[in-house]
């Protein structure tokens, strides 16, 4: 495999939204997130990929050289295998979190063609939008709207740090939000959707391997603790006096780390809100923001419920913000992925799961086959300029789903039906 256009692409987008701590910032509907998407549709369209937008924004490259159009063999029965992931990312996160994923999907495209591959059906990368919700609040925006798995509406309310709303950053961009809303027709298109991941975690580095197989996602979620108090001066206010609304977040800080422990779940407060917001001033009210992943279910939500019961002997207000229960990729599609991987390297592909929710699982619970291929993070550290993933391991990753697509793309294996 060439190995040229991985590395011209990688660099292309090495700059884009980078700060000084070496990390990025590429939040939704921001000049950094239009440069991200121009880079796209240009690669596309220097691929001759037929470049749609769908109703929320998320962008297809379509590839398909048979008989018609590409809806006109959706309507034969030829549906579309589709790859691709996101570029936006976190504040100072990293190069590869989403990137890794479209950058390999234009890569195995260009692979498949040196190749001599034609598919039978149509085959497509995308680019989802604001996957990691930064900006937002919300995670898998753009999946979630676009499989009307979250309201329209209530995305159009949602506010930046800024204030500004989303409504208000679609129209900055130049986009209607009268048009945002779900989009069947994007979504009949799709047969089988695959997305490639850096790992964010270390387990391949464990075993040993470049590149696994994803089974599920584990059930997560985001809640909101708001805990009351009382403003006052920070030097003249006796402690018995005072009504300081930190202690009450400062408990649900130490109350998830604990918790998290016994249930044998993760527990992350990493966002907080202060009120005046003075350092010689009592917080009058604390806003955190809870984040809670595990592997079981029933743990998980009896781990928010302790935490909650704990926090509302304090006066706190908790609202759950989103709430994806456990997402189990396509069994048959999963095992078709790794056959081909089994097949290739000659070893059985290693299957892991994943406490990172992806665009993917939103595309899984609205129905649509999918399956995930993560790639070797040799420092295991994700959402942080460590992030990492050696060039090798990514081109084994590329070669792994051109290899990937190009089965699905010649239809049924065997005996099997189409995904």
């Amino acid at each position: 495999m060439s190995t040229s256009s991985f590395a011209c692409m990688w660099s292309d987008l090495e700059s884009v939204g980078r700060v000084a701590s070496g990390g990025y910032r590429r939040f939704a509907w921001t000049a950094e997130d239009h440069t991200l998407r121009e880079w796209f549709a240009s690669e596309c369209a220097r691929r001759g990929l037929d470049v749609t937008v769908d109703r929320v924004g998320n962008q297809w490259g379509w590839w398909w050289d048979g008989p018609g159009t590409v809806d006109e063999a959706v309507a034969a029965g030829r549906k579309a295998v589709v790859t691709g992931s996101h570029l936006d990312s976190v504040p100072d996160g990293g190069a590869f979190d989403g990137p890794l994923g479209v950058v390999s999907a234009l890569a195995a495209v260009d692979s498949l063609r040196a190749a001599g591959i034609t598919p039978t059906v149509p085959v497509a990368v995308t680019n989802f939008v604001d996957e990691e919700g930064a900006r937002f609040g919300i995670a898998c925006a753009g999946s979630r709207v676009l499989t009307g798995q979250l309201d329209p509406a209530t995305a159009l309310a949602l506010t930046d740090a800024d204030g500004t709303t989303y409504a208000d950053a679609l129209r900055a961009a130049g986009r209607d939000p009268e048009a945002f809303g779900p989009d069947q027709e994007a979504l009949r298109r799709v047969g089988a959707f695959v997305e490639l991941h850096v790992e964010q975690g270390r387990a391949l580095v464990d075993l040993d391997a470049p590149v696994a197989v994803a089974s599920d996602i584990w059930p997560h979620g985001r809640w909101r603790f708001d805990f009351p108090g009382e403003a006052n001066h920070a030097g003249t206010t006796r402690l018995e006096d005072r009504r300081d609304a930190m202690l009450g977040y400062a408990d649900l800080v130490l109350g998830a780390r604990q918790v998290a422990t016994q249930r044998g779940c993760v527990a992350t407060v990493g966002k907080v809100h202060v009120t005046p917001g003075g350092v010689n001033a009592i917080p009058s009210h604390v806003t955190g923001w809870l984040d809670a992943r595990g592997a079981d279910e029933d743990q998980v939500v009896d781990m928010v419920d302790d935490l909650t019961a704990r926090a509302q002997e304090t006066g706190a207000t908790v609202t759950r913000e989103s709430w994806t229960p456990t997402t189990r990729f396509d069994q048959g599609l999963s095992d078709r992925l790794r056959r081909v991987l089994d097949r290739d390297a000659g070893v059985s592909a290693p299957v892991l799961g994943t406490g990172a929710g992806h665009d993917a699982g939103i595309l899984a619970t609205a129905g649509v086959p999918s399956a995930m291929l993560f790639v070797r993070n040799p420092t295991g550290v994700s959402h942080s300029p460590a992030e990492h993933a050696e060039r090798d391991d990514c081109l084994a990753g590329v070669a792994a789903l051109a290899d990937c697509l190009a089965d699905l793309a010649a239809g049924p294996s065997r005996g099997e039906e189409a995904p």
